[in-house]
């Protein structure tokens, strides 16, 4: 119960700071990627301050051997490197090119929804349909060979 609350709590400011610093709205994101135009530079500040937040989290995570609500961690120790192989890159390009069209990631799709725009329920729903087509997909089909 205790983890479930504080998942909520985590989701909870997760969703009020993308609101408070405007990267719920599609549009700040756009003129981010607009380089050549009138490029606005505070998601690239969002996102320093995302990572020292990160980091120094981690620090303290890792100084106390286990995290505070479980019996240790889930992911990989540092140092371990995952593999790069075909659906790594492919996901990444789609995830990619569909957040330069629209301007919409998962988490800030999630919380724009708040803001009753129609292109958000537009984007979370399909975003729903594609998790759905590849859960449908058998995982032998998905799957690549490691070496």
């Amino acid at each position: 119960m205790l983890r479930n609350l504080a998942a909520l709590a985590a989701g909870i400011v997760f969703g009020l700071g993308l609101a408070i610093s405007g990267m719920a709205d599609p549009a700040k994101v756009l003129g981010f990627l607009d380089v050549a135009g009138a490029w606005d530079a505070s998601l690239a500040l969002v996102m320093v301050g995302a990572l020292a937040v990160t980091f120094i989290g981690y620090r303290f995570a890792y100084a106390k051997g286990r995290p505070l609500l479980a019996e240790d961690f889930s992911a990989p120790p540092p140092g371990v490197q995952g593999s790069l192989d075909f659906r790594l890159v492919a996901g990444a390009l789609v995830f990619g090119i569909g957040w330069g069209l629209v301007g919409f990631c998962p988490g800030p799709a999630i919380a724009s929804l708040a803001y009753g725009h129609i292109e958000s329920y537009v984007f979370v729903v399909a975003m729903g349909l594609g998790a759905a087509v590849y859960n449908a997909i058998p995982r032998a089909a998905v799957a690549t060979p490691r070496n």
